[in-house]
């Protein structure tokens, strides 16, 4: 199923970010054109808004019932009073202002933070200065205002924070008489805004960019999901998604197709088919198979099931894969009809022959009367007689080679039994053979079928060999999942311009042949779920027999 590249952050995100030597020098979380700023900035401030407006309620309230007790405005009541109401009522035309103006975010912003300052300070003054505490509200603002501002505003916002401050406590000094001394609680006070903020906007700059990681992200996914449904729903194969309990999550319209009625919707897969839920139960105990065939009795169709492991879920899920093989029969079925169309052609054609020479011989066998001359005749009768036979003989094997019975072959053991074989029934020097094999090497194939098609590959390679020894190598090498089986000789090799025509039935260059042997054994080959092959070398012949097996 599909994967996708990252796609350019800014799709979402409105934070800018500026580099400079690969450090980080300015955090920008709003948009450049203050007009574009993010929904999440607005919202952010009108829920800092609707604090202020809180606080300053409260204070209100504070002053009408608890005056005496929290002695705000203990100095300067009238003053607290006055700035607390011009608080609040400035709190609440802000508020309407960015409901009906979200525009110029970084002005507004500026606005309600100087707002507060003063505010604030003016309130920390009609109650006694530093001493009442309130200067430390002015680090919920500043905190506040770093999670949505641009860095050169946040230092702004603090260093006029840190300068009204000390201008409070510069007024208490120099007109009250308060002590010098007094300075170092805003001092502290200032270098805390600095500190909040700086730090607030960091954390900030971390949320953020993550929040932009996850939005890409999600938009990645969503994309792939899109994509890969859109796969899943035009493949010619089925495919279901089948979790531990055996429930279809998800299926294509395809598996509606191959099942021949409706396919349920998230139900257990024996509603779909019993024997594709008892195959699967088997694959998930360790001891079925992979691929398996079975027929769906309501289609008729019969499909080859491929169970993958979806790697997710904890490893429950499975991927269900349904190939319909009645397609492929049809098509297979066509090509075998071709190629029987171009085989009975060859045959009638290569039978033409022996039968001219035998019908000629037999004719001048009435006329001749000589004893060398009836023999002669008779031989070439009886050679032709045995041609046809043999070309018989190898079509027969070949309307045979869908008849497979597998079994289980060690091919280390079965190699060395063959060449003794071989050298037993031909009278062959055993050194001319050399058997490189590994002895932990397993097959599945039909042991008629390897020994046809051996004994071919091994007799061809004889009569084109130097005859010297260990002119003849069978080798073995295993490659992964990959086996080959090489069948190589010392001789000349095989020409170029006729490498292409090897396997073609009755092609041969040995006067004698049917040239049905090669294209036999791949014919047998391919019935046992392995290919044959040549491979051009610098010297000699190489035909490789390769097939996949379990890693």
């Amino acid at each position: 199923m599909a994967s996708f590249s990252a796609v350019r952050s800014t799709v979402v995100s409105v934070h800018d970010e500026t580099f400079r030597g690969g450090e980080l020098t300015e955090f920008v979380p709003a948009a450049s054109n203050d007009g574009d700023t993010s929904d999440t900035f607005w919202r952010s401030l009108r829920y800092f808004n609707a604090y202020r407006l809180s606080i300053a309620a409260l204070f209100l309230l504070a002053l009408l019932f608890y005056r005496d007790i929290l002695a705000l405005g203990s100095d300067n009541f009238r003053m607290f009073l006055y700035a607390n109401v011009a608080w609040l009522g400035l709190a609440a035309v802000f508020q309407v202002a960015m409901r009906r103006w979200p525009t110029w975010f970084s002005a507004q912003l500026t606005t309600h933070m100087l707002t507060d300052i003063a505010v604030l300070v003016f309130l920390m003054h009609a109650s006694g200065g530093i001493r009442s505490g309130l200067g430390v509200m002015l680090l919920i603002s500043l905190a506040a205002a770093a999670l949505v501002s641009r860095g050169t505003l946040l230092l702004f916002y603090a260093a006029v924070a840190s300068i009204a401050v000390l201008l409070e406590q510069t007024y208490w000094v120099l007109v009250l008489d308060a002590s010098t001394a007094n300075y170092l609680q805003p001092g502290l006070l200032s270098i805390g805004y600095f500190a909040t903020a700086l730090i607030t906007n960091q954390l900030a700059l971390r949320v953020i960019r993550n929040e932009r990681v996850a939005r890409q992200r999600g938009t990645d996914l969503a994309d792939q999901l899109r994509i890969n449904q859109l796969v899943i729903q035009d493949v010619q194969d089925g495919v279901m998604v089948v979790d531990a309990n055996d429930l279809v999550r998800l299926h294509n319209p395809q598996v509606s197709t191959l099942l021949g009625r409706a396919a349920p919707e998230l139900d257990q897969v024996a509603r779909y088919s019993e024997e594709l839920a008892s195959r699967l139960a088997e694959w998930r105990s360790g001891s079925g198979d992979t691929s398996v065939s079975l027929r769906f009795p309501d289609s008729g169709r019969l499909v080859r099931a491929r169970f993958v492991a979806a790697g997710v879920g904890g490893g429950s899920f499975a991927l269900v894969f349904l190939e319909d093989l009645s397609k492929q029969q049809e098509h297979v079925q066509q090509l075998k009809l071709a190629a029987l169309g171009r085989l009975t052609a060859n045959i009638a054609h290569e039978i033409r022959n022996p039968l001219s020479a035998i019908t000629h011989a037999s004719d001048m066998l009435v006329e001749e009367s000589r004893g060398e001359s009836r023999e002669r005749l008779t031989r070439i009768i009886r050679d032709n007689a045995q041609r046809l036979d043999r070309m018989v003989k190898d079509i027969l094997e070949l309307s045979r080679r869908d008849r497979t019975r597998r079994e289980t072959i060690s091919l280390s053991a079965y190699l060395r039994s063959f060449v003794d074989e071989f050298v037993q029934i031909e009278g062959l020097s055993s050194s001319i053979f050399v058997v490189s094999a590994p002895e932990d090497v397993r097959v599945e194939f039909d042991r008629v079928h390897l020994h046809q098609i051996l004994w071919n590959l091994v007799q061809n390679a004889w009569r084109h060999c130097l005859k010297t020894e260990s002119s003849v190598k069978l080798s073995l090498q295993r490659r992964g999942a990959r086996v080959e089986l090489h069948v190589n000789d010392d001789g000349t090799g095989i020409p170029r311009e006729l490498q292409s025509q090897l396997f073609e039935p009755f092609f041969t260059t040995f006067s004698s042949g049917t040239g049905l042997g090669l294209y036999i054994a791949r014919e047998l080959c391919a019935a046992n779920g392995a290919s044959l092959e040549y491979l051009e070398r610098h010297e000699g012949a190489d035909f490789c027999i390769h097939w996949q097996i379990a890693p």
